[in-house]
């Protein structure tokens, strides 16, 4: 069967009529021109520079351009048939020092896009944080700094006053848990520190950003939808002994407790700050109450499951982790993370699309109801481009049809679950991994930014234009 052949079938699993169909990007990894229109440095600007970083030594200043040619990418969504979009706005564009003075032709950017999207009838979705810290931020102490916090509030305020009368969805911070650990702990991701204190405290005070910037907003308009964004992982123990569901308790408590019990309701697992010991020292009084500011809705990133184990010998405490450790698990050095035989993406991540279902009927039933949205879910493969010049990409089609498949079970299961958004819209600048990884539904070549739908995303438009999905041998 053909992919013009499927866009015509009647879908056989139909999604609500108002469920959100999208894609996400962000700033960092699509825009390039980090010099231009007077915006400012972020961490990632100084962290590819730096020897080692990045592989092949490669860096986002020009990535897939799309600052220059954001009006020839809306009008490739809105020929996909793209309902919505989530994009990042750039901290550094719309505030170069991360304080003070407003970049209005930064602003004027987003202003233009947004514009353009709703011309060809895509909602914008609106990501404040991505990542990019300004590095004048850095330099006063990065994310592990309580004022952080404050600043990102205010510019919260700049893009949601510019851009609210046209934008109603808007998420926060995107994965804080990247931020703060990748960024803090482990050293993988910009600004490339090893201090897993500091980590804590940066995970604290992206929540308290958050709920700063919610406040904020709702200070100025209403009738804006708010969300936080988190990403998920199912975890399993390997075995069922102690040591393995040992390790699954600390792992799920880092990676998901300690947020989802912070934004919904109200505290921190008890048992995580009892494993974080002397270093569960960031939280002041206020602080709970300024993080779990109701939300409209929240946006869950999902990819793969983790399956753990505990190493031999019984659980390190977490006054001993080192202070060099290379480790984004703050306090669970003893945790050994265990491939269970699943395939695989190019990223090495399992594919399992039963803990997407798992985590979203867990949401449902163990915190307080709110409507949820997967914010991002995809698969970096390595694509086949054929003479003729198309770009297949079967695994890519077979990895999100599963997880679109999970969303609709969800959804007859009960789970207030109320869009999907596809990562990514376009191959782009993947982070420490340079251009290596391609997670795009679009195919771009680097050399020449020619961008060409793949297989995936006619696939994909098909879906959407039909509101569901077809049978199991479609």
């Amino acid at each position: 069967m053909t992919t013009q052949e499927t866009h015509t079938q009647s879908p056989i699993l139909v999604f609500p009529t108002d469920f959100a169909w999208g894609a996400a990007t962000s700033a960092y990894q699509i825009e390039g021109a980090v010099s231009e229109d007077g915006r400012g440095a972020s961490i990632w600007d100084t962290f590819v520079r730096q020897p080692g970083r990045v592989v092949n030594g490669e860096n986002a200043d020009v990535a897939i351009d799309h600052y220059h040619r954001y009006r020839d990418d809306v009008a490739l969504m809105a020929d996909l048939g793209l309902g919505a979009y989530r994009f990042s706005v750039s901290w550094p564009r719309i505030q170069p020092d991360g304080s003070g003075a407003v970049n209005v032709k930064g602003l004027d950017f987003y202003s233009r896009l947004v514009d353009e999207l709703l011309a060809k009838g895509i909602d914008p979705w609106v990501t404040l944080y991505h990542w990019d810290l300004p590095q004048a931020l850095e330099d006063a102490g990065g994310w592990p700094s309580r004022d952080t916090a404050q600043r990102f509030a205010d510019y919260a305020a700049i893009v949601h006053d510019a851009l609210g009368d046209r934008v109603r969805n808007w998420s926060t911070v995107n994965e804080p848990w990247c931020a703060a650990f990748l960024g803090y702990a482990s050293g993988e991701h910009a600004p490339g520190r090893r201090e897993p204190a500091k980590a804590m405290h940066a995970a604290h005070n992206l929540l308290r950003a958050h709920g700063l910037a919610v406040q904020a907003m709702r200070a100025q308009r209403q009738d804006t939808r708010i969300g936080g964004c988190v990403n998920l992982y199912a975890i399993s123990p390997q075995t069922g002994s102690e040591a393995d569901v040992d390790a699954a308790r600390r792992i799920d408590g880092l990676q998901n407790r300690f947020f989802l019990d912070a934004l919904l309701k109200g505290a921190y697992p008890e048992d995580v700050l009892q494993d974080l010991g002397p270093m569960a020292d960031f939280v002041r009084d206020g602080d709970m109450d300024v993080i779990s500011v109701p939300l409209d809705m929240l946006l869950i990133n999902y990819y793969s499951r983790f399956t753990v184990s505990g190493v031999p010998g019984g659980a390190a405490s977490a006054a001993a982790a080192p202070t060099d450790s290379g480790s984004p698990w703050v306090g669970s050095e003893h945790v050994s993370f265990v491939n269970a035989g699943r395939p695989v993406t190019a990223m090495g991540w399992e594919i399992d699309d039963s803990g997407l279902y798992e985590i979203l009927l867990r949401l449902a039933r163990e915190y307080p109801r709110v409507p949820l949205v997967i914010s991002e879910n995809g698969a970096a493969f390595d694509d086949v481009v054929t003479e003729a010049g198309a770009v297949l990409d079967h695994e890519r089609l077979a990895y999100i049809e599963a997880h679109l498949r999970t969303c609709h079970a969800a959804i007859e299961a009960g789970v207030p679950l109320q869009g999907y958004f596809a990562w990514s819209l376009m191959d782009n600048f993947e982070w420490a991994w340079g251009y290596g990884k391609r997670f795009g539904l679009v195919h771009v070549d680097y050399g020449t930014q020619r961008r060409v739908p793949k297989e995936s995303a006619l696939w994909y438009s098909g879906t959407i234009r039909r509101g569901g999905l077809n049978g199991p041998a479609e």
